[in-house]
């Protein structure tokens, strides 16, 4: 089993970002969020109005972005998976400077079991 298999690679990178960012106040920016994925703030309107439509999170004025329920869940559990695999690339003495290339190889391919193997 898999965290979502209706959500490509790219909007699980988008939700775990999201609520990466928001962490502190609640909300993140498209400016915020396409400079840290390293997109442009027009695909990033495009995704985030996606996300919108399946109930992750809700897009208001002036580029906030603000997770629902679902979308805070969601994003909890794809940094986990993150943070999961990520560990174990460490510890299997992955170079540091490829760990997040190598990570993001891996995460979106993982069922749930195996993660909770890792873990």
């Amino acid at each position: 089993k898999y965290l979502n298999k209706n959500l490509t690679a790219s909007m699980e990178d988008y939700i775990e970002m999201i609520y990466r960012l928001s962490t502190s106040n609640g909300y993140t920016r498209i400016q915020e969020l396409a400079d840290n994925l390293n997109v442009s703030p027009p695909s990033t309107s495009i995704m985030i109005q996606k996300l919108a439509k399946l109930g992750y999170l809700k897009y208001h004025k002036y580029g906030v972005v603000v997770l629902e329920e679902k979308g805070k869940r969601m994003g909890h559990r794809l940094l986990e998976r993150h943070s999961i695999v990520s560990q174990l690339l460490l510890t299997i003495g992955i170079d540091p400077k490829n760990v997040l290339v190598e990570t993001e190889k891996i995460e979106h391919t993982i069922s749930t079991q195996t993660t909770k193997c890792i873990k």
